[in-house]
């Protein structure tokens, strides 16, 4: 069986042999994908050098083009190496996803049936600048029972070459399916990728707004993802002032790269005068510029304040907007003009203030005195995550195993058949009844 990461006859022969791959993780019980997973950790760690220096090269060759944002998220190093790692062993910690009994009824007596959780298939994931996406997603398809063609931008081609053989390679020495995991390389096959429609049985976008967009339009397969992390803070005028300080300087300065990282903060005009100084001055520390309305300008004069150009803007750097509203119905109004369902958080001390916030506000992820960076996969106790799903079908939030699995109805008789439950005209028997009794599971 090899272990190179492509196939002669292009996306096509690709997609067959991940379905074929696809078949065999289905039927492997839990122990065997956990025994590839360990093996796949393993991996990782023993090709840390080789990792390190194919990254490196991809950073001299793309760094320049690239945002410090996407930067960023390009650049490996030993600690974030050790973390990919990590996070595959603890998707093997995660429960089971699969043979779920997620539901059971007896129809009549003898005759039972139950709802099972089973693997979606083939997964298609395009990605940008995130060597840490193939680990990630890598680990969840295997535990999950799915393959998974990996489609790299070109400024991570070179690291995620080595890490899907890798990864390929352990797979193999655990008697597995090479094919289980393959990397598609080159922008010309993003579109002949997304016409596999009848072998891929969901395509998963991470990257920039532009890149969901275009695969939402381009293909027939469902898509799972968003297309922004425009995310918002609240701060009521019942807050603690110290935690607001503290939450609000964790979610933008954590990691602003990130899509779960703020990119406005509103405040309660009752304390916006002295709250508003305090926090720009914070801000500015950590090297974070302001963008204020015209409000939060007259209050912060003397302070270098830019005009906020976009609400619905996702700065992805170390960059905020600031306004100041009347309450927290203005916020919430504010919120759904101008976010994107990612995550939103209030800081509040007035219980019933939050807990109104959290129930109205319509996102996949609401949070009371808690920083927007907690809606990740791992800290969420996922193992890891595939990508935040924004939609309302199917996955929201971010999406772990769970996500990846989707179920089959299974019917156990005895040899009933459907003309049993209908009453016979020639013998003027009655129809058996059924008992639609559910069952305990």
């Amino acid at each position: 069986m090899s272990a190179a990461a492509s196939l002669p006859g292009g996306v096509r022969a690709m997609a067959e042999a991940a379905k074929r791959a696809s078949r065999v993780l289905a039927g492997l019980d839990e122990g065997k994908r956990n025994a590839a997973l360990e093996a796949m950790a393993q991996a990782l760690e023993a090709a840390s050098a080789e990792l390190l220096a194919a990254n490196l090269e991809d950073v001299r060759a793309e760094g320049e083009r690239l945002s410090p944002a996407t930067l960023a998220r390009l650049k490996l190093d030993d600690a974030k190496l050790a973390e990919m790692a990590e996070q595959v062993r603890s998707v093997g910690r995660l429960a089971d996803p699969l043979g779920r009994v997620l539901d059971a009824m007896e129809l009549d007596e003898g005759l039972g049936l139950t709802k099972i959780s089973v693997p979606l298939g083939v997964l298609a994931v395009i990605f940008e600048a995130r060597p840490d996406a193939v680990t990630q997603i890598a680990a969840l398809a295997i535990k999950s029972g799915n393959a998974v063609l990996l489609k790299a931008g070109r400024e991570v081609e070179g690291t995620a070459g080595v890490l899907v053989r890798v990864l390929r390679e352990a797979l193999v020495c655990q008697g597995l399916p090479a094919d289980a995991v393959s990397l598609v390389v080159g922008r010309e096959r993003v579109q002949e990728l997304l016409g596999m429609h009848g072998l891929v049985d969901l395509v998963i976008p991470r990257g920039s707004k532009e890149l969901v967009e275009y695969v939402q339009a381009n293909t027939r397969i469902p898509v799972l993802g968003h297309a922004e992390g425009v995310c918002h803070i609240y701060v009521d005028e019942s807050a603690d002032e110290a935690v607001a300080l503290r939450v609000i300087e964790d979610a933008k300065t954590d990691y602003p790269a990130a899509c779960n990282a703020v990119e406005t903060v509103l405040v309660h005009r009752a304390i916006a005068a002295e709250f508003l100084p305090k926090l720009a001055e914070r801000l500015r520390a950590k090297g974070v510029r302001v963008h204020g309305d015209a409000t939060v300008r007259e209050l912060l004069r003397g302070v270098e304040v830019e005009a906020v150009g976009e609400w619905h803007t996702e700065y992805g750097e170390l960059a905020v907007s600031l306004g100041v509203v009347a309450g927290v119905e203005e916020a919430m109004e504010h919120i759904h003009a101008h976010g994107s369902a990612h995550t939103e958080s209030i800081i509040a001390g007035d219980t019933e203030t939050a807990e109104r916030f959290l129930r109205e506000v319509d996102a996949a992820s609401v949070m009371h005195n808690a920083s927007t960076r907690f809606a990740d996969g791992f800290r969420y106790g996922f193992g890891a995550e595939v990508g935040i799903s924004t939609s309302k079908l199917h996955a929201r939030g971010p999406v772990g195993l769970e996500g990846l699995t989707t179920y089959k109805y299974v019917l156990r008789g005895h040899g009933q058949v459907a003309g049993d439950y209908r009453a016979s005209k020639e013998t003027g028997e009655p129809a058996r009844a059924f008992t639609h009794r559910r069952e305990a599971r």
